[in-house]
C-alpha cells in the first residue's frame, strides 16, 4: 500500500501492521509532525453557539442545519440497570429541554438501544425533533446493509439522519470500507434511496487510522459529512485526536462529534483534581458540531444541561491551566482504555461482520477467542 501524502512524518510507531482485504501488508503510518509540543496548542471554539433555552445550538460541519451542542449517547439508554420506561422518559425529557442529536449503534446492548430509542421517538411525533445517528459495524456491502435496515426497523422510521461507519480502529478499515463490494457502497445506495442523509465513520483507537480513512475518502473524491472521535481533558496528552485530526475537520468543513468525555466513568475514577462539569466545558470549548454524552439517569440529564448553562469560552492559557491538572495521569493512556485496550471493541469479537471467514482467522490466530 502506498504511504498516505499526508501522514508522512516523524516514523514514530512505525512497525505496527495489519493485514488488508486482499492479504497485503499494511503499515502504521508513523505520526504526522505537525502534533505541537504544547498540549493546549488545540483548535478552539469561537462562537459557543445560538442559545435557545436551555441549549446551545452549532452548525452541522459545513452544512446549514443546527444541531444540539450536547448530545444523548444511545449505549447508556439500554443498559441492563435502566428500564424502558425510564429510558423513554429520559429521551422525552431531554428532547423537551432541548437536546435534538440522538446517538445509536446498531450494536449497542444486542439492540436494545435501537429498540428503546425508536420507542420513545414513536410517541407524540418526537421523531421530527431530533437529529438521529446510527453507526453500523459492518465491512462489506451486504452487511452493512444488512445492518442498516435492521436499524429502520428497530429505530421506528424511514430514514436515518446520519449514519456512521463503527469502530474504525484497524490500518485496514478503510480499505475495507472503500472497496469494491464494501460497506461505503451499501451507505451510498442507501443515502440515493432516502434511507439516510449524511455519511460520517467513528473510532476511538488511534488518530493515524482516522487520519488514514480521511485521506482515502480524499483519494477517491468522497466528502464525510462527520467524523466521531474521543475528545477529552486527557486526549491531548496522549495519541491525541484533538491535535492531528480536529484541525482537518476545521479545515474541511467535517463536522466533529465528540465522544468519550468521561472515557465511559473509567475517567472520572483517576482522582484528576477536575469536576465533572470542567470536562464537559472542555469539549465544548473545542470546534465540536456536538459532545455526545452517557444519561441514564436524571442526574445525568441535570448535569448535561447544567454544563451548558455555566459554559463561558475559554482562552488557552486556562486551557493551559486545565491541562496541566490532567497532564499527571494521562501520559500512557492508562485511564483512556479505548485507546490502549480491546475492552471497547466489538467489532474485534464478531469477525463474520467485518467480513472474515471466521475459521480461516482461526487457523491464523489460534488462541483467538
Amino acid at each position: 500500500m502506498e504511504r498516505r501524502s499526508f501522514l508522512q512524518g516523524a516514523a514514530l510507531g512505525a512497525g505496527l501492521a495489519a493485514t488488508s482485504p486482499a492479504g497485503a501488508a499494511v503499515t502504521a503510518p508513523g505520526l504526522p509532525n505537525t502534533r505541537p509540543k504544547d498540549p493546549a496548542d488545540l483548535p478552539l471554539v469561537t462562537d459557543p453557539g445560538e442559545r435557545r433555552g436551555e441549549m446551545l445550538y452549532r452548525a452541522f460541519g459545513r452544512h446549514a442545519e443546527k444541531i444540539s451542542a450536547i448530545g444523548m449517547g444511545g449505549f447508556h439508554l439500554g443498559k441492563n440497570a435502566v428500564s424502558d420506561d425510564e429510558a423513554t422518559r429520559l429521551i422525552h425529557a431531554g428532547i423537551e429541554r432541548g437536546i435534538t442529536f440522538m446517538d445509536n449503534c446498531w450494536d449497542y446492548n444486542g439492540g436494545r438501544s435501537e429498540l428503546r430509542m425508536g420507542a420513545a421517538l414513536s410517541q407524540g411525533g418526537y421523531r421530527d425533533k431530533v437529529f438521529l445517528m446510527s453507526k453500523m459495524d459492518g465491512r462489506t456491502k451486504q452487511e452493512a446493509m444488512r445492518q442498516i435496515d435492521e436499524s429502520l426497523k428497530r429505530l421506528r422510521t424511514d430514514r436515518i439522519d446520519l449514519v456512521q461507519h463503527h469502530e474504525i480502529l484497524r490500518f485496514d478499515d478503510p480499505d475495507r470500507v472503500f472497496a469494491e463490494g464494501g460497506a461505503m457502497e451499501a451507505f451510498v445506495e442507501a443515502k440515493q434511496a432516502g434511507k439516510l442523509r449524511y455519511i460520517g465513520f467513528t473510532g476511538h483507537k488511534d488518530p493515524r487510522i482516522h487520519l488514514q480513512m480521511l485521506e482515502v475518502a480524499e483519494e477517491r473524491g468522497f466528502h464525510f459529512d462527520s467524523v466521531q472521535m474521543p475528545l477529552n481533558v486527557m486526549d491531548a496528552h496522549f495519541r491525541s485526536f484533538g491535535h492531528l485530526v480536529l484541525p482537518y475537520l476545521v479545515q474541511h468543513g467535517i463536522a466533529a462529534l465528540g465522544m468519550k468525555t468521561f472515557g465511559d466513568g473509567v475517567i472520572l475514577k483517576s482522582d484528576a483534581p477536575i469536576k465533572p462539569l470542567e470536562y464537559l466545558h472542555f469539549c465544548l470549548n473545542l470546534p465540536t458540531s456536538v459532545v455526545i454524552t452517557g444519561i441514564e439517569s436524571q442526574r445525568d440529564l441535570d448535569q448535561a444541561f447544567e454544563a451548558v448553562k455555566t459554559f463561558v469560552l475559554m482562552d488557552k492559557a486556562k486551557v493551559a491551566a486545565l491541562l496541566e491538572r490532567s497532564k499527571p495521569y494521562a501520559l500512557e493512556g492508562k485511564y483512556e482504555l479505548f485507546k490502549t485496550s480491546a475492552t471497547f471493541d466489538g467489532t474485534a469479537k464478531n469477525a463474520a461482520w467485518l467480513g472474515e471467514d471466521v475459521e480461516s482467522v482461526k487457523k491464523l490466530a489460534p488462541t483467538m477467542e
